[in-house]
C-alpha cells in the first residue's frame, strides 16, 4: 500500500507512491515549499521538520553536509529527503512571511 504523507500546519494529506520525493509530494498536495536550485540540495530553502521517525528516508550525503547539526534537530531538505511509509513533516512559515508579520505587528502597536 502507498503511503501517506500529511504537511503541517495546514493538516494536508496526500498518497504518494514508495520513494517520493517530500518536496513532489508537497507539490501534488498544493503546499507551498520554497525552492530555487530546482532539486539540487544547493539553495537550502526547502528545510522540513521530520516529525514521524521511520517514515521519511535516511539522510543522503548532500543533507548530511548541508544540514550539519539541522539533522539532529528533524530538519531535512524536501529535495533530498523521499517518503517509504506513511509519515508527517512540518512546513515553516516562510522568512519572507515572518518578516512581513513582524513588520505589521509593528505598525499595528505604533497605531494604539
Amino acid at each position: 500500500m502507498a503511503p501517506d504523507i500529511t504537511f503541517q500546519p495546514s493538516n494536508k494529506t496526500i498518497r504518494v507512491p514508495s520513494g517520493c520525493k517530500v518536496l513532489v509530494a508537497a507539490q501534488r498536495a498544493n503546499v507551498r515549499i520554497r525552492t530555487l536550485c530546482g532539486g539540487n540540495a544547493s539553495c537550502l530553502m526547502c528545510k522540513v521538520i521530520a516529525t514521524d521517525d521511520g517514515g521519511i528516508s535516511p539522510a543522503n550525503d548532500k543533507e548530511v553536509r548541508k544540514l550539519g547539526d539541522l539533522l539532529h534537530r528533524g530538519f531535512r531538505l524536501a529535495c533530498q529527503a523521499r517518503v517509504i511509509r506513511s509519515a508527517s513533516v512540518t512546513v515553516p512559515e516562510d522568512p519572507f512571511k515572518t518578516a512581513v508579520r513582524a513588520q505589521l505587528e509593528r505598525q499595528n502597536n505604533e497605531d494604539d
